[in-house]
């Protein structure tokens, strides 16, 4: 009868190594396992949530748009409300990861400096979003000429941007913060604006005369304020020319209308009236060498 023979430390290491290793793969299966019931659970949960946030946002847009909020605060909570359930969301989605969340706030921490050089501009322009709603130098609907010279109507305070459009219907994404730092000329503020039109007229016309045009036509124009006063004055001398002034008031609404029609009103009468608008001249006297030498 054979007798087992007595196993070897290099048997023992081979049945070591195997058991170790059907451990590590059952190990990882259930890690396999758990990662795959994790990520299918924060799948589902970006799906249901990000439909929860789009109706939330609906919701609070209807609400704000039938209070009593004005249309840039109201945007401006709206692009808040949205941003916040978001990151909210996706908390819950990292968090349904197994990720712990004390993990995350120790990176964040750690990399604090580089986020929040990352995030300078975006800060900077949450800052003047907030500012432009507290000191209010425009409201949606206003018509505002910023320090670019970008011009049109606020159709939009978010929280880190504004949207203008400008006359020929285009769109301006302005930064909130270079608008808090700028200089901005609010054309709607006031209800209503004076206009200085200004026009040349030759040295040898008759003063009196134009100012009568100027007046007639001031007063004429269906634009102007006629609780308002009209003013017709010389501004100042040019060297080819008289410069004259017709002032008057408008609606904030009617000033481009009004400068258009009281321009081609004064072009009209002043050729009707033989009104000459002389161009630049320059009077030049030659002197001849013999009259040098006298």
């Amino acid at each position: 009868m054979n007798k087992l023979l007595p196993a070897t430390d290099e048997t023992q290491s081979i049945e070591q190594a195997v058991r170790d290793t059907v451990d590590l793969l059952g190990a990882f299966k259930e890690k396999l396992v758990e990662f795959g019931q994790n990520l299918l659970g924060a799948v589902i949960i970006l799906i249901i949530g990000w439909y929860i946030v789009k109706l939330i946002s609906k919701s609070v847009k209807k609400v704000l748009s039938k209070s009593k909020l004005e249309a840039s605060v109201s945007g401006f909570v709206n692009s808040a409300v949205n941003i916040g359930l978001k990151v909210v969301l996706a908390i819950m989605v990292v968090t349904r990861l197994g990720i712990e969340m004390t993990s995350i706030v120790t990176l964040i921490g750690s990399a604090g400096l580089a986020i929040g050089l990352a995030f300078q501009g975006s800060m900077s322009n949450f800052a003047g979003g907030v500012l432009i709603l507290i000191l209010k130098p425009f409201l949606v609907g206003d018509y505002i000429i910023d320090g670019d010279h970008n011009e049109g109507s606020v159709t939009a305070i978010d929280i880190f941007y504004t949207k203008i459009l400008t006359p020929d219907n285009r769109a301006i994404i302005i930064p909130n913060g270079a608008l808090a730092n700028s200089t901005i000329i609010n054309t709607s503020q006031e209800d209503i604006r004076r206009i200085d039109f200004s026009v040349s007229i030759d040295y040898k016309e008759n003063i009196e005369k134009v100012k009568n045009i100027l007046y007639e036509l001031g007063y004429k124009c269906e634009y102007t304020l006629k609780d308002k006063d009209i003013l017709v004055f010389i501004n100042k001398f040019d060297p080819s020319a008289i410069d004259m002034v017709l002032r008057l008031w408008t609606t904030a609404s009617d000033y481009t209308n009004a400068m258009w029609t009281i321009r081609e009103s004064i072009k009209t009468a002043f050729d009707n009236e033989d009104v000459v608008i002389p161009y630049n001249q320059l009077d030049v006297n030659i002197i001849k060498n013999d009259q040098m030498s006298k």
